[in-house]
């Protein structure tokens, strides 16, 4: 297996995903991540506050120097739909707040089991009816709105577009999915083969849909909406940058969901990151390729809602 030299020094370290004591990774993951939000430097670029909504709580990012109206992303967090928060994606929505230029809203949605699907599709979907409906308040514009995530947090985007779609919701200009989860049926060769890989593997991706889809369970919504390869519609939606990577048992389903949105006429872009894992962006956002993928993805969002993309010197914080 081949990883590029700055990640497999870091891959040697990774503990293995493992979903089987849920709230106890979890517990492990919100401290963490707290720990690493604490020791980031102050930071005067962009201002960040914590909100209230109808439903989840949001983060928001507005750089100084953003238009008004801005444009604005919704960002899904990952976690395999199990863990996860707000200061898990807080470096991922700094970053993407800095290089763009554009108002962020992070948003902490109900995890699973506890809240299996779709409660916390259903929070994401609030919180864009939310960001929409206080635009003046926000000062974005509610016409270039973009949806993000990475991993769970990628399907969740996708199945958010899907959703405004069908219910005639708020209008969705550009959807960016990182390495998303996107086949709740596991069907493709490396959602099974992928057994040895860092980061996430074939065997924790199946934990992660059983504890978001329980066995048995009846839910309130088609489970296409969980796993938007098996919509049976996908005309309609807004252009997609999709990011996958090569070791990634998520790899195949990105591909696949890419290839299907471009069948039913959807503008995409498809980036393959060879010698990668599952969401190395966010594990190792200092490395050189790390760098360049989300410049990649700055790049896409400002093109698609209308402004150059910022450079941030500290991209990688």
């Amino acid at each position: 297996m081949y990883l590029d030299p700055e990640l497999a020094g870091i891959a040697a370290t990774l503990p293995r995903t493992d979903f089987t004591d849920p709230v106890a990774v979890r517990e492990a993951a919100l401290a963490a991540a707290r720990a690493a939000v604490a020791a980031l430097p102050p930071d005067d670029s962009v201002r960040i506050t914590d909100m209230a909504t109808t439903g989840p709580g949001v983060r928001v990012y507005r750089p100084v120097d953003a238009q008004d109206p801005s444009p604005v992303v919704l960002d899904f967090h990952g976690g395999g739909f199990v863990m996860g928060s707000l200061d898990s994606e807080h470096r991922r929505a700094l970053d993407l707040a800095r290089r763009t230029g554009f108002v962020v809203v992070s948003v902490d949605y109900r995890l699973a089991p506890e809240h299996p699907f779709p409660a916390g599709l259903e929070d994401c979907y609030e919180a864009l009816r939310w960001t929409v409906a206080n635009a003046a308040e926000l000062g974005i514009d509610p016409g270039r709105v973009a949806v993000m995530g990475g991993s769970a947090g990628g399907g969740l985007a996708a199945g958010v577009t899907l959703l405004s779609r069908d219910r005639g919701g708020p209008a969705i200009a550009f959807q960016l999915l990182i390495c998303p989860a996107t086949d709740h049926l596991m069907r493709t060769r490396s959602a099974s083969a992928f057994t040895d890989v860092p980061a996430l593997d074939a065997a924790a991706v199946a934990q992660m849909w059983a504890l978001y889809l329980p066995a048995g369970a009846e839910p309130r919504l088609d489970a296409s909406y969980a796993g938007p390869l098996n919509a049976e519609d996908l005309s309609l939606l807004p252009p997609a940058f999709v990011l996958t990577a090569e070791h990634d048992p998520l790899r195949d389903e990105g591909h696949r969901y890419g290839l299907r949105l471009l069948d039913a006429g959807v503008p995409v872009e498809l980036h393959h990151v060879p010698g990668t894992f599952h969401v190395f962006d966010h594990v190792a956002p200092h490395t050189e390729i790390a760098r360049r993928a989300r410049a990649e993805m700055a790049a896409a969002l400002s093109r698609a809602l209308g402004r150059r993309p910022v450079m941030a010197g500290s991209a990688g914080s």
